[in-house]
């Protein structure tokens, strides 16, 4: 990829139609090389999201002993080493622009008889690690962090791992996941309680593979010692990708488009939930099972849509989404108010403050407060917005062209391709007059 950052340039106006398949999903992809890594035998991985986040995650494994065929046009095959084969690396394991890499490698890596040091580029190495940490070493693990408990994290090797049963402060998918890979290796049993519900995928796959999980309610268990057995592994589209063309469509006069094979985990589905209660024609379509994962199609077509107040206990369950909804929420009549998203403050950028300094940059009111934002929606005007950085502020504000009353620049859009490469030749390809300059990474 080159050095030099990638600029997406939007025409006002369009439609979104036809069929669109998105890349897999980002979250199933990471666990199918992880769990898969340490279960015994081959897994065949199919689907798989060939994006740069995902890439750090095979990039990583194959630095500890394990191999790795592919990706080939989404099919991966992992030579499982089983739950105690992993080799020390040589060198600190870079995972780029991945946070979900890192979580969950800390955990994984918390109980393995070797030191690690996990690093990454500028703008992970911002991002807390330390709610990750706490926890673990709680379960006796070494885990050193940088000043403010920000990367790089220094893991020392130990054998003495004991399960905990533990309360999440705050409800994330990647510290309930890397705690209960860390409960692989710990004596007793690792107990994860959460405040709201979170993405499920690492109980999900570690059940298909075998290894017993116990779920109650808000609570999930499993107990050290067992092991993994390899199986395939369908990786469904993502819907955090999808959600930009559920909003493009949405909020684009003369739309009708089908989302193909999207996954819809019921911890992913608030990007539906509220779209729907801003008004939203949204459809489901041949819904169906794969891999232990809901399976859908997804229609939709345009609509007027209408500013709310977003349900609190939906917001855990589109965390990924609030920057395409925020850009819903401009194009909505009248005021949207966010709370309770105080985690989008440290995602790949701090998600409230840039989606508030670009919308209003195109004219729109938007007030940031400290867990989320007040909108006021209705007409947008075109200007220059920088992401960032940020792969899902850069898609966003790509798909606010469909509702602009002029030409919207994105800069700063190399890192589209960590989860989602090609998206300005798909979203090209449904209608959206986009295009990109100075860089592969869109």
């Amino acid at each position: 990829m080159t050095n030099i950052p990638a600029t997406i340039r939007v025409q006002p106006g369009g439609a979104l139609t036809g069929r669109v398949r998105v890349p897999g999903d980002k979250s199933i992809s990471h666990r199918a090389i992880m769990l898969g890594a340490l279960a015994e035998g081959i897994t065949t991985v199919t689907g798989f999201l060939e994006g740069e986040d995902c890439l750090a995650t095979i990039a990583a494994f194959r630095a500890m002993g394990v191999e790795i065929e592919g990706p080939r046009e989404g099919l991966v095959r992992i030579h499982g080493v089983g739950v105690h084969g992993l080799m020390p690396p040589r060198e600190p394991l870079d995972l780029g622009n991945s946070g979900t890499s890192m979580r969950l490698l800390c955990g994984l890596l918390a109980g393995q008889p070797f030191d690690s040091v996990l690093t990454g580029d500028a703008s992970l190495r911002k991002r807390p690690m330390g709610r990750v940490a706490e926890p673990l070493r709680l379960m006796g693990a070494t885990v050193e962090t940088a000043e403010g408990g920000r990367p790089p994290l220094a893991i020392r090797g130990t054998r003495m791992l004991h399960g905990i049963d533990y309360r999440l402060p705050v409800a994330s998918a990647q510290v309930k996941s890397a705690l209960l890979l860390a409960g692989l290796y710990a004596h007793g049993y690792t107990c994860v309680t959460e405040p709201a519900p979170t993405r499920d995928h690492t109980e999900r796959m570690l059940g298909g593979l075998g290894y017993s999980v116990e779920r109650a309610g808000p609570q999930v268990c499993l107990h050290g010692g067992g092991h993994l057995v390899a199986a395939d592994i369908e990786v469904p589209a993502d819907i955090s990708s999808a959600a930009f063309f559920l909003v493009g469509a949405s909020i684009a006069p003369g739309s009708n488009l089908l989302l193909e094979h999207v996954g819809m985990n019921p911890t992913r589905t608030g990007i539906i939930h509220i779209l729907r209660e801003m008004g939203a024609d949204i459809s489901l379509e041949n819904e169906r099972e794969v891999g232990g994962e809901p399976v859908v199609d997804i229609r939709v077509r345009s609509s007027r849509l209408h500013g709310i107040h977003i349900p609190p206990g939906q917001v855990p369950l589109a965390i990924d989404e609030f920057p395409a909804l925020f850009v819903a929420a401009a194009a909505a009549e009248g005021r949207t108010v966010l709370t309770g998203a105080e985690e989008l403050r440290v995602k790949e950028s701090d998600r409230i403050q840039v989606m508030a300094d670009g919308l209003q940059a195109l004219g729109v009111a938007a007030t940031p407060t400290p867990d989320g934002m007040i909108i006021e929606g209705g007409a947008m005007g075109g200007g220059e917005v920088d992401s960032h950085g940020d792969h899902r502020i850069a898609m966003a504000f790509a798909m606010a062209g469909l509702h602009a009353g002029g030409t919207i620049t994105i800069r700063n859009c190399e890192n589209v391709a960590t989860s989602f490469p090609g998206f300005v030749r798909i979203a090209a390809a449904a209608g959206l007059a986009v295009t990109a300059e100075g860089g592969e990474g869109a």
